[in-house]
């Protein structure tokens, strides 16, 4: 069994600040760490690992310096780590970046067929959640996203079944291997890694492909070439100026507490209750 997770080198996001003046993300002196949300993938795949042996590959696409964040995923029990590294690369969007990844996918499945593909549900620095379903769309992969658990994997007759969260409740799935999820967060605990594992990691080989190494047929469909997202502005929240209000109810029952709370707001704004029956909403 062959399983692949894709994982992102990303900037810490409780220390990122965004600049006053030019209002772009001020990345120095910022860690960088693990995409939180890929160490759920990347748990699971050691799960499945464990139970029916295997091999995990772990990919990224980044800068040299990612090369960081995929072995600290190989102290955790990854086989194998190849970082998808070149300036053609620079400025990829989660178009271009589904492109590239899945032909690195594409090669790496020729040296040992991929029966999983593991991603995070999403990034904590672009929250798009798109280059997950990207990569299996480009691949014709099964795609099972926002998955909360594995219920069973049978390689005798290449099927996964599921469980996964959705706005209206939760489905069980069962679909055909090969096949890509994305795994929602807190779904499981990373584990630890031990010392031995460490020092392994550090003196393992990780691997680095420039364009042509991944495959790269079309290189009008990576980096700033392939990208037709364009971000206009980044700013931070504007701060607001308004204190939390107290308001005491001279009542006692709970009719009369929401009746006087709600005659408050409304005199606070006074086309809300329009704006709410013009929505059919009766307040």
């Amino acid at each position: 069994m062959h399983i692949v997770v894709c994982i992102k080198q990303v900037p810490d996001s409780a220390q990122i600040r965004v600049h006053p003046v030019t209002n772009t993300i001020m990345r120095q002196g910022v860690p960088a760490i693990v995409n939180p949300y890929d160490l759920f993938s990347l748990e699971e795949a050691l799960r499945l690992k464990d139970q029916f042996g295997g091999r995990v590959t772990v990919l990224c696409m980044g800068p040299p310096q990612a090369e960081e964040a995929l072995r600290k995923c190989v102290s955790f029990g990854a086989d194998d780590a190849v970082l998808v590294t070149d300036r053609a690369f620079a400025g990829a969007d989660t178009l271009a970046t589904s492109y590239a990844l899945a032909a690195a996918i594409r090669k790496l499945s020729s040296e040992q067929a991929v029966d999983l593909v593991f991603t995070g549900k999403q990034t904590i620095d672009g929250d798009t959640a798109q280059v997950g379903p990207g990569i299996a769309k480009r691949m014709g992969l099964q795609l099972l996203t926002y998955v909360s658990s594995i219920q069973e994997t049978n390689l005798d007759d290449g099927t996964i079944t599921v469980e996964r969260r959705g706005e209206g409740g939760v489905q069980v799935l069962k679909t055909q291997l090969p096949a890509l999820i994305t795994m929602l967060e807190n779904t499981n605990e990373m584990r630890f890694a031990s010392l031995p594992a460490m020092i392994h990691a550090a003196s393992h080989p990780v691997r680095k492909w420039n364009k042509e190494d991944a495959g790269i047929e079309d290189l009008t469909k990576i980096g700033l070439k392939g990208s037709p997202t364009v971000v206009s502005k980044v700013f931070g929240p504007t701060p607001r100026s308004e204190k939390a209000e107290m308001v005491n109810l001279d009542t006692t029952t709970l009719r009369d507490m929401t009746l006087n709370l709600l005659q408050s707001i409304f005199t606070r704004h006074p086309t809300l209750e329009q704006d709410l029956i013009n929505k059919g909403v009766t307040p």
